[in-house]
């Protein structure tokens, strides 16, 4: 069954008491969707490339969203939230694990107000946020290594396997040592991504959750965003992988076993959210940080985060990924944009020169983490919503189906537990 929607001057969800309120959102011109024919050429486009992923076992469900600055959108939902045959369908509201959107929807945006009121400083050392963070040469690593994945620390270490309980997770992960000089390579590493959300917490004074809720979500009218949500909310959230190691099917808390030892509270991944949320927070980036009159982050920091930093080793910015020709941006979209993916099979591209942004949510590990097709799934789609308004190859030519390599995380590249077979 497939859920459909197609709007345009409109918002994919409604707004929340204000932060700072502005005169008004930037820019005036017309959305990148305000056509109607556009509009209708990507949806089909969307539709096309959900219905094969359906078709081809990607994933069981998901929703996909290309929209503009001005609320402008399309949205497709396609499968059902589950395998069985009478799971609900996926729309707008459908909750689902964001893995390591978490990094850039909630710690990087965390991180970037942060640095834009001087509470934080990306080139100072990480040693003056976390004095406790000791071992040889972590006290030339800075905030910028942490956020750019250049620290010299490892990808992943198996806290769940070797900590009971929260506290002693977070040890561990202070206690880790580097494995390469700082600056000196690019090694994506979620123990980065914890680090950080420790310093949002021992700068900001508020645990994580509640730092985001307060100067994030809330002002944003991110509703249904959080860490740990409510038993309430269940039927609405997406059911992820049977685990081996916690003996169940991971249904409304996170997938990720680190995240879940850390009491499902952590910078690299924990985090729910819905299509409808993750297009505000990107209508948000898009107009240079403020949306509905509510200025959330600062313009010129925005364009730093989002800038490639050093070069010599990798293609990111701070804290985002940039397109390469060869990750999950495809070869559309421009190389302004910047986005991330997350291991339970989402997605978030969003692209200031093309004014839209490319949302994929789907539990692709359901029932397991072997099933890697949502890799060419991601790329198809950015592809096809780009071509579909005109746009023309940034990376070169490119067919709707052109399969991208798997995202390099730790949990695609680190062993892992063992997984159910996929689904007949």
């Amino acid at each position: 069954m497939t859920a459909l929607l197609l709007a345009a001057g409109a918002n994919v969800a409604g707004a929340q008491p204000a932060a700072t309120r502005v005169s008004k959102d930037a820019p005036a011109a017309p959305g990148a969707l305000s056509d109607a024919a556009t509009r209708a050429a990507v949806l089909a486009a969307v539709r096309g490339v959900m219905e094969k992923a359906i078709a081809d076992s990607a994933f069981p469900g998901g929703v996909a969203v290309v929209g503009d600055a001005t609320g402008g959108y399309v949205m497709h939902g396609a499968g059902r939230i589950d395998w069985a045959p009478d799971a609900p369908a996926p729309n707008a509201a459908t909750i689902w694990d964001m893995a390591s959107l978490t990094k850039v929807v909630a710690t990087t945006s965390a991180m970037l107000q942060l640095v834009a009121e001087r509470k934080v400083a990306l080139d100072a050392p990480v040693q003056r946020y976390l004095p406790d963070w000791k071992g040889p040469r972590k006290e030339t690593v800075t905030v910028r290594h942490l956020l750019t994945h250049s620290s010299g620390m490892p990808s992943w270490r198996p806290l769940y396997k070797e900590a009971t309980n929260a506290a002693e997770a977070m040890a561990l992960v202070m206690q880790t040592q580097l494995d390469t000089l700082p600056g000196a390579r690019y090694l994506y590493s979620d123990l980065n991504a914890i680090l950080l959300g420790e310093i949002v917490r021992r700068v900001s004074g508020q645990p994580l959750d509640q730092y985001l809720a307060k100067r994030v979500f809330g002002p944003l009218g991110m509703r249904d965003t959080r860490y740990l949500p409510p038993k309430s909310e269940l039927a609405r959230i997406a059911p992820t992988e049977f685990d081996p190691w916690r003996q169940r099917k991971v249904h409304g808390e996170v997938h990720d076993e680190n995240a879940y030892m850390l009491g499902g509270v952590s910078g690299h991944a924990g985090l729910f959210s819905t299509a409808a949320d993750l297009s505000r927070l990107a209508r948000a980036y898009l107009n240079g940080g403020t949306l509905d009159g509510t200025r959330v982050f600062d313009a010129a920091t925005i364009a730093e985060f989002t800038r490639v930093q050093d070069t010599t080793i990798s293609r990111r910015a701070i804290g985002w990924e940039t397109p390469t020709g060869g990750n999950s941006a495809g070869q559309y979209l421009s190389r302004r944009a910047f986005g991330h993916t997350g291991f339970t099979g989402t997605s978030l591209w969003i692209d200031p020169a093309r004014g839209v942004y490319v949302i994929l949510l789907t539990n692709r590990v359901n029932p397991t983490r072997q099933n890697t097709r949502i890799g060419g799934v991601r790329t198809a789609l950015a592809n096809a919503a780009v071509r579909a308004m005109g746009g023309s190859p940034v990376f070169g030519s490119s067919t709707s189906s052109a399969p991208s390599p798997a995202p390099a995380t730790p949990a695609a590249a680190t062993p892992r537990p063992a997984a159910l077979p996929t689904p007949p």
